[in-house]
């Protein structure tokens, strides 16, 4: 597999194509970046019950019928504290304002209060149209779906709402099918096999970074960073990939290594297995923990991240 390539293109099937870009906005935590993944039908984006997992806008590519739905996977809108989480913030609503359609995703199990209702507020000043998804529906009782969809219409004038299972992909095909007859017509952005416009240099340290918060969510910060620093195809046909996890003190460099190595070497596995699959060749994946002080201020990171150095 190749680094991935902006080219635009057509639908093979016959008739006028759509195409748009769908930004998939809500809390931290309420299931975008594993909404996401099942709509496309592959891995694009991490996921983790560490909240703030995603950083930067993925755009994960679709193709539904005739129509190539472009979904961009947000970070979670919450209250932000440093200049991370304004980063963050401020490139979820910048890829909510550059989109054809909104797609405002709830948890139903919290509903509207905090960050999802402070959205709510925010939606109000954006002029692009927006549909409400409720996620997580297999664990609320109907009743209470029909009253939140209503209270959260009160907020904002959607123009359709879904009840959804982004797990078992229940209400996903209604879905699809509302996005792909409301796109506009138009030719396509990206080839038709391509599922994403990460690099895979990128989407392998993310990868790395998901089995990371997997394996020590409870003890690790989710300021740690990984960078893949070197990519080597061999002539065996594998791959030997080189990756840096940065974390901020010798404390957590001792968390992220375990004790004798584990922690690392489970972490490698995991990755490496995923990293296998996904390129279908063998993988041999070397990591390494480095104490990087306060890369949180660093704009070189943040640029590596994809995302803008918030100033002050």
């Amino acid at each position: 597999m190749t680094e991935n390539e902006n080219i635009a293109g057509d639908g093979k099937e016959a008739g006028a194509t759509h195409s748009g870009f769908v930004a998939l906005i809500g809390p931290t935590n309420a299931g975008k970046s594993t909404l996401v993944n099942r709509l496309v039908g592959a891995k694009v984006s991490i996921v983790s019950h560490k909240v703030q997992t995603t950083r930067a806008i993925v755009r994960g590519i679709a193709i539904h019928g005739n129509a190539q739905i472009v979904f961009m996977d947000t970070p979670g809108i919450f209250k932000p504290r440093r200049r991370l989480d304004r980063a963050m913030v401020t490139s979820a609503w910048g890829g909510a304002k550059d989109a054809d359609l909104i797609m405002l995703l709830i948890d139903s199990e919290r509903g509207i209060r905090g960050d999802a209702e402070a959205i709510l507020e925010g939606l109000k000043e954006v002029r692009q149209p927006k549909i409400l998804v409720l996620n997580k529906i297999d664990r609320v009782r109907p009743e209470d779906l029909l009253k939140l969809a209503a209270a959260a219409n009160e907020f904002v004038p959607f123009e359709r709402t879904f009840m959804i299972s982004a797990t078992t992909g229940s209400g996903c095909e209604d879905l699809m099918d509302y996005l792909a007859g409301t796109l506009p017509e138009g030719p396509w952005y990206y080839p038709e096999d391509q599922i994403s416009d990460l690099p895979m240099r990128q989407l392998a340290a993310e990868i790395t970074r998901e089995k990371l918060f997997l394996r020590l969510h409870q003890e690790l910060p989710y300021s740690s960073h990984v960078e893949t620093e070197k990519w080597e195809e061999r002539k065996d046909g594998s791959v030997r990939i080189e990756q840096v996890i940065y974390v901020e003190r010798d404390s957590q460099k001792k968390i992220a290594l375990g004790k004798g190595g584990e922690a690392i070497k489970a972490i490698s596995t995991a990755s490496r297995k995923e990293l296998s699959e996904i390129l279908e060749q063998p993988v041999h994946l070397f990591l390494f923990v480095k104490v990087r002080e306060n890369w949180g201020d660093d704009p070189e990171r943040f640029r590596e991240m994809g995302l803008d150095f918030p100033k002050g």
